[in-house]
C-alpha cells in the first residue's frame, strides 16, 4: 500500500513517521513544493528505520506528482497559517488555491486514491475538494474531529485522574474552537458515564478546555501543533489501509444525515478501504443538536467565502 503526504512541514512529517512506524504501508512519499525539503525530511526518517525498526519505504519528491502515482491514500497538509494583518478571506482565498491544486493534481496520477485533508479551515478545505474534484463522498475525509477526540480524551483522564484507556469520549461539528462540540454526556470511564465522577463544573472545564485545546498550544508552541495532528492522520490512514472498519468523528459531506446537507462537518463515521463506509447517526440531546446546528451555521458562512 502506498500513501503520499504532501506538505513536508511539522505535521506532514510527523504524520510519516507515524505510517512508517506503524509498519502497515509499503511505501510513503513526502511531498513539498520548496526544494529539497521533502527530500531531506525523508532522508532523515529513512535513517530511523534501523533504529526504529520499521520497513516502510519513505521517498522525498520537490513538487513532483508523478512520484506519487498510485497512491491508495493521499494525505493534504498544505497550506499557509493567518499572518499578522491578513484578514480570513485572504487567508481562505489562498490555502483554497493550494488545496484545489494539490487535489486535482494527486488525482490526476492516482485517481483512485482516498484524500484525507487536514489544511485549515479544515471542513471548508475538505467541502472545496469535493466541489473541486466530484469524488464520491466516501473517498473524502476532514481530519479534524479525530484530533478534538484526542484531546477531549486527555482532558478526560486528566479531570478523572485516570488512565487514558480508561476513557471514551468524542468530539463533532466543526474543527474550530467556537464549532466543535464535544459529547460530554456521552463520555465514559470504563463505560461508566464520567458524570458519575465529575461535577457539572468539572465536566464544563474538560469541555472549555478541549474546545480551545489548538489555541492553547498555539500561546505555548509559537505555531500550531504536530505530534497529536500527525498521530490523529496515521489512526485514519492505518484504519483505511488495513480496511479496519473503526469509527473515528471525521468531516465528511452531509445529505440529510443530523438534519444537515451540503455541508462537510465532523460526525461519526466507519472508516474501511473504501474510505467512509458508514456514517453514524447518534442520538443527540436537544441542547447538543442546538450546537451542532450553530456549528453548522459557522462553517456553512466560512464556505460563503470560498470562490468555487
Amino acid at each position: 500500500m502506498k500513501v503520499t503526504v504532501v506538505g513536508a512541514g511539522a505535521v506532514g512529517a510527523s504524520c510519516a513517521e507515524y505510517i512508517a512506524m506503524k509498519n502497515f504501508a509499503s511505501e510513503v512519499v513526502l511531498l513539498d513544493i520548496k526544494e529539497g525539503y521533502a527530500e531531506g525530511k525523508a532522508m532523515d526518517l529513512m535513517q530511523t528505520a534501523s533504529l526504529m525498526g520499521f520497513d516502510t519505504k519513505i521517498t522525498g519528491s520537490t513538487n513532483d506528482y508523478g512520484k506519487t502515482a498510485n497512491s491508495d491514500v493521499a494525505v493534504i497538509t498544505s497550506g499557509i497559517p493567518r499572518k499578522p494583518g491578513m484578514t480570513r478571506e485572504e487567508l481562505i482565498g489562498i490555502n483554497a488555491g493550494i488545496v484545489k491544486t494539490v487535489a486535482t493534481s494527486l488525482l490526476e496520477h492516482s485517481p483512485n486514491a482516498t484524500i484525507i485533508v487536514v489544511s485549515n479551515p479544515m471542513d471548508t478545505m475538505t467541502y472545496l475538494v469535493h466541489k473541486a474534484t466530484g469524488l464520491p463522498k466516501n473517498k473524502i475525509i476532514g481530519m479534524g474531529g479525530a484530533l478534538d477526540s484526542a484531546r477531549f480524551k486527555y482532558r478526560l483522564a486528566e479531570a478523572l485522574g485516570a488512565p487514558i484507556s480508561d476513557v471514551d469520549g468524542m468530539v463533532i461539528g466543526g474543527h474550530s474552537d467556537v464549532g466543535m462540540v464535544p459529547l460530554i454526556g456521552h463520555a465514559t470511564r470504563n463505560s461508566v458515564k464520567v458524570s458519575e465522577f465529575l461535577s457539572e463544573e468539572k465536566m464544563e472545564w474538560v469541555v472549555e478546555e478541549t474546545k480551545v485545546g489548538g489555541a492553547t498550544l498555539t500561546k505555548l508552541l509559537g505555531t500550531s501543533a504536530w505530534y497529536a495532528p500527525g498521530a490523529a492522520v496515521s489512526s485514519m490512514v492505518q484504519a483505511i489501509v488495513c480496511d479496519q472498519k473503526k469509527m473515528f468523528p471525521c468531516s465528511t459531506m452531509l445529505d440529510g444525515e443530523y438534519g444537515l446537507s451540503d455541508i462537510c462537518i465532523g460526525v461519526p463515521v466507519i472508516l474501511g478501504k473504501d474510505g467512509i463506509e458508514q456514517i453514524v447517526e447518534i442520538e443527540l440531546s436537544d441542547a447538543e443538536k442546538a450546537k451542532m446546528q450553530e456549528s453548522a451555521e459557522g462553517v456553512k458562512k466560512t464556505n460563503g467565502l470560498l470562490q468555487v
